[in-house]
């Protein structure tokens, strides 16, 4: 056995067994960002189904890839999960009121629930149940999630361990069927909506909205500045903090190792900051379709089932060969962004409130995104 499957065997040991306090983890877990995505089937061992179904929980979609949740567990409760989330992992300047985080908190409440079906239970949940925190999140319980006898497995669940979100061009020779849109739609639970749209007049019109929001965000020096300051340069730091924007693999390695590629270096006017808007541009204009999600509403509530449902279809996305990618900066509501957030509110909105807009289209393969351990993000209460 090489020495590298020996240390992913221990650290998937570690992840399934210890209850490490919340962000401190042995030296093994940091060698490998993506050990929790092959931690997560063999947690199957572990003999709580809390932690079995957390393991795949936390490999749930969140903006900026903050993992912003804690799961405690009461002892005086073994079946129960009380969701919280982690304050310090909000975005502040373009995730002002926290829609966003809770629309990531929302993910990861299906992928558990979906994770718990598969162990054969059912899952009663109570959002928000001490009320809903406005104008942003605090203390309060997310959500309480109890396991009762009589689950059933969900099919989407079939695709929770191969799931990606694609951050690169996609196949413009290859159009999205129309009934491909159909197949996702059908993931959408009610009263939830789904839009999409694979008509090229509105495709394009669509890509010009993502790239105006995107310009806006990259232009505006405290939404910039947020994404520069969790951007993780090099496997190491990814390695060290597998949370943020990781940017590693061959050919950055180097640039990190020279001094080429800082966070200074993507600031405007640097050539890493040239090199981001030139390839964000071509991504975008690879785009063959959008779909987006819209609420009757804009309460807790309606924001933690827009989640539920973004998971949902990324995995119905995955399921038929598709990739998805948000770009919702369109959606940020910081007064930068008014012009296109009422824009796209007008044309997608159909009286409701648009929470998901992204890029939809056959795309490559790619690594799956770092993630802190479930050890990691679990506390006793």
């Amino acid at each position: 056995m090489s020495v590298t499957r020996r240390r992913t065997l221990r650290a998937i040991a570690t992840t399934q067994f210890m209850l490490l306090p919340l962000g401190t983890l042995g030296q093994e877990l940091r060698s490998d960002p993506a050990v929790p995505w092959a931690a997560a089937p063999m947690a199957a061992t572990h003999p709580d189904p809390r932690i079995r179904a957390l393991s795949w929980a936390v490999l749930a979609p969140n903006p900026h890839n903050r993992q912003p949740w804690i799961a405690e567990l009461p002892a005086a409760a073994p079946d129960t999960v009380v969701l919280r989330c982690d304050l310090d992992r909000r975005l502040p300047v373009t995730d002002r009121f926290d829609r966003q985080i809770t629309i990531g908190l929302g993910a990861f409440v299906e992928l558990f629930r979906m994770a718990a079906a598969a162990q054969g239970f059912g899952l009663e949940m109570t959002p928000f149940p001490e009320g809903e925190p406005q104008p942003r999140l605090d203390g309060r319980p997310v959500a309480r999630l109890r396991l009762v006898p009589g689950g059933f497995a969900d099919p989407l669940f079939a695709q929770a361990s191969t799931r990606r979100s694609v951050k690169r061009p996609f196949a413009m020779d290859r159009p999205v069927p129309e009934a491909a849109l159909a197949a996702l739609a059908a993931a959408v639970m009610p009263p939830s909506q789904f839009g999409g749209t694979v008509d090229q007049a509105r495709v394009a019109a669509l890509r010009d909205l993502a790239w105006r929001a995107w310009q806006i965000e990259a232009t505006t020096p405290a939404a910039h500045q947020e994404s520069v300051a969790l951007m993780r340069l090099g496997r190491d730091a990814v390695a060290a903090q597998p949370d943020g924007i990781s940017l590693y693999g061959p050919g950055l390695e180097e640039a990190v190792a020279a001094g080429q590629l800082t966070q200074a270096a993507m600031l405007p006017g640097r050539p890493g900051y040239d090199m981001m808007v030139q390839r964000y541009r071509a991504m975008l204009a690879a785009t063959p379709a959008f779909l987006w999600t819209t609420t009757p509403g804009n309460g807790r509530t309606e924001q933690l089932q827009a989640g539920r449902d973004w998971l949902r279809l990324n995995l119905a996305a995955t399921a038929a060969g598709l990739c998805l990618h948000p770009v919702s900066q369109a959606l940020q509501e910081y007064p930068e962004m008014d012009g296109p957030y009422r824009q796209a509110q007008a044309e997608l909105g159909a009286g409701g409130v648009v929470q998901m807009l992204a890029r939809l289209g056959y795309g490559p393969a790619v690594l799956p995104t770092p993630r802190w351990p479930a050890a990691s993000r679990i506390r006793a209460a």
